[in-house]
């Protein structure tokens, strides 16, 4: 009964989840979040994992989240901002730009290099805050509350001030679709 369930029987516990240093480099994290998202089987990569990786400091106390959208805005920042910015960027003038000047190939290698040279950020630089956290023994429905109140996606865990797992928005719909599954239907 999801009016029954608490957080703890929900959650994905901490041990399975992606966690990194705040000390480490954007490369470090995306490819740990790679490994944590994908459940490689016979080279194809399905999304059943996480869709964020927490960040922890020396004392390795949770102090940030980074999601897909943060890690593609530092490494491709071409994708946000104007068109200067976005110019700025790609290392290239407005004049430069007008003229078409570069091939296809040069652009792609000069994509890749910025990738590259932009993974080598700190993560620390560009994780964001944690918008609350949620007691392990708290209710299904106060998880579904404070993700809605807060706008956000993920919500660390603690359990005696410990943090233990963290609650996604997947765990929570399919804690919901249970209500309409034909075989619990009365």
């Amino acid at each position: 009964m999801l009016f029954k369930q608490k957080i703890k029987d929900r959650m994905i516990p901490i041990e399975n989840y992606a966690i990194v240093s705040q000390d480490a480099t954007l490369r470090d994290a995306a490819l740990s979040l790679k490994t944590s998202y994908c459940e490689l089987d016979g080279g194809m990569c399905s999304e059943a994992g996480p869709r964020t990786i927490l960040v922890v400091d020396k004392a390795d106390k949770l102090v940030g989240i980074i999601d897909f959208d943060s890690f593609l805005k530092v490494l491709i920042p071409e994708i946000a901002g104007g068109l200067s910015g976005k110019l700025a960027a790609l290392g290239v003038s407005l004049t430069y730009a007008e003229v078409d000047a570069s091939s296809m190939d040069e652009s792609l290698q000069g994509f890749n290099a910025r990738v590259i040279k932009n993974s080598e950020a700190k993560v620390r630089d560009f994780m964001l805050k944690v918008r609350g956290t949620i007691d392990a023994d708290d209710s299904i429905m106060d998880g579904l509350k404070k993700m809605f109140k807060n706008k956000i996606t993920v919500i660390p865990v603690y359990e005696k001030n410990q943090l233990v797992g963290v609650l996604r928005d997947t765990d929570l719909f399919l804690a919901v679709t249970e209500i309409l599954d034909d075989d619990k239907l009365s």
